[in-house]
């Protein structure tokens, strides 16, 4: 390869790697849109938007990004019709099936939120072995939401919270957001610095409302299927280019 056609280094290498989000999630938004405009079922867009899910994967992974957050399943889509979300299951089981020894191999570690036991026990009990087999792996964490709510986590953390101080273990004056974030599923991970949702919608539906209180937003016309690590690092460069304050001047 000619020094013309080498690709461009990543954009830690360009700007240094304090540019780069430790964290980024992503609404996957478009499968449905980007099928109908090719005459396509809606399946076949989910299995485009799988694809399309192992292309950020890896661009994550080469840009030294260290949490990658899916949005793959919300509490709200199972208003969906049963034979959308039996192909999506499908589709879930398959490639959770297909990419488990890619994802080991690449040292890449798989971690759930959201009630995914709601999918039964088989495809629960799938999902926890392949948790299981990757919690070693430091390279990536891919957090995968799968029947997640955020209004749903933040009533639980607050649950628990009063469980607390009616048990006299937590002072109720002392309660505080930092109490809060610790009860919740990402307590563990870095801060959310990324979001972005693609499709062209301006919302965040129920996606980690708490954690994205100071997270840069970034909303595409980008069709899910269509995302790929050119769109991945044109997102990187975006954030890169912003001025965090957190509140400040």
């Amino acid at each position: 390869m000619t020094a013309a056609q080498a690709p461009d280094p990543p954009i830690g290498q360009q700007r240094g790697q304090a540019s780069i989000p430790r964290h980024i999630a992503i609404i996957m938004d478009g499968n449905g849109r980007w099928a109908a405009k090719r005459g396509l079922s809606r399946v076949a867009g989910h299995r485009a938007g799988a694809e399309a899910v192992r292309t950020a994967l890896q661009s994550a992974a080469d840009h030294g990004v260290e949490v990658l957050t899916l949005y793959a399943f919300s509490s709200e889509n199972w208003r969906r019709s049963a034979e959308e979300i039996a192909d999506l299951t499908a589709l879930m089981r398959f490639y959770l099936e297909r990419e488990l020894k890619t994802i080991e191999k690449e040292g890449v570690r798989l971690r759930l939120i959201g009630d995914y036991a709601a999918f039964g026990p088989d495809l629960a009990g799938q999902l926890e072995r392949a948790v299981e087999r990757t919690k070693a792996n430091t390279r990536l964490t891919l957090v995968v939401a799968l029947n997640y709510g955020s209004q749903t986590e933040i009533a639980a953390a607050a649950r628990r919270l009063a469980t607390d101080a009616a048990a006299g273990t937590v002072d109720p004056a002392t309660i505080d957001e930092a109490a809060i974030g610790a009860r919740l599923e990402t307590a563990d991970l870095p801060p959310l610095d990324l979001l972005i949702r693609t499709s062209g919608e301006v919302r965040l539906s129920n996606f980690l409302l708490w954690q994205a209180a100071y997270s840069e937003l970034l909303f595409l016309d980008t069709l899910w299927p269509d995302f790929d690590d050119r769109a991945f690092a044109d997102a990187l460069e975006q954030y890169a280019s912003r001025q965090r304050r957190f509140g400040g001047r």
